[in-house]
């Protein structure tokens, strides 16, 4: 954490978010275990706040076996029923729901692509798509990119992944860096990028 940088102004309101900022957020991932993760959260944040989210995050960990998603895939009702009476995750049955039948369908894009990071990152040719907003006002909540990428999933089969909810993702992890440019984050996460890219 720096406390001398600056951030993007939503950033600065818990130490929760600064972490995530600073640690988390915008970093590209490649990592299917991770993205899943995120895949759960963003569609468990959605009518709350990240922060109400971020703040269970560990008991999702435990609750969905470190985010594993052929355990998740194998979730039958009875433990749908535990998860509900767990009040360290948000207990909405769509929600909870919804993360077992996407842990199924992100099961079948790793049987076809060979990994869920491969078909994600398809969509952007490989590479991160860096914008360059200057307030907070210019990043858009959706855009033709979140558009596409949400109708191919609910294709697929997913839900609860409308493309407002799809775009939080994109931004989570790092196909889309939306790190305001005068965030200190948003050229190290450029310059981060282009070392692994060597």
């Amino acid at each position: 954490m720096k406390e001398s940088n600056v951030r993007c102004p939503w950033a600065n309101s818990d130490d929760i978010y600064v972490d995530y900022h600073d640690r988390e957020w915008g970093v590209p991932v490649f990592d299917d275990r991770t993205l899943f993760e995120f895949l759960v959260l963003e569609s468990a944040q959605a009518g709350l706040s990240w922060i109400t989210i971020l703040k269970k995050r560990d008991n999702y960990r435990n609750a969905y076996e470190g985010f594993d998603p052929e355990r998740v895939a194998s979730f039958d009702e009875t433990t749908i029923r535990k998860l509900l009476q767990d009040p360290g995750i948000v207990r909405n049955r769509l929600k909870v729901k919804s993360s077992v039948s996407n842990a199924r369908c992100f099961l079948n894009i790793q049987e076809e692509f060979g990994s869920f990071s491969d078909y994600l990152w398809s969509f952007t040719g490989n590479s991160p798509i860096v914008n360059s907003w200057r307030d907070l006002e210019q990043v858009p909540a959706h855009t033709e990119l979140s558009e596409r990428i949400s109708r191919d999933m609910k294709k697929r089969g997913f839900s609860f992944v409308g493309s407002t909810i799809v775009y939080s993702f994109l931004q989570a992890v790092g196909v889309v860096n939306d790190h305001l440019t005068g965030c200190f984050r948003y050229q190290e996460i450029i310059d981060q990028y282009s070392i692994w890219q060597q």
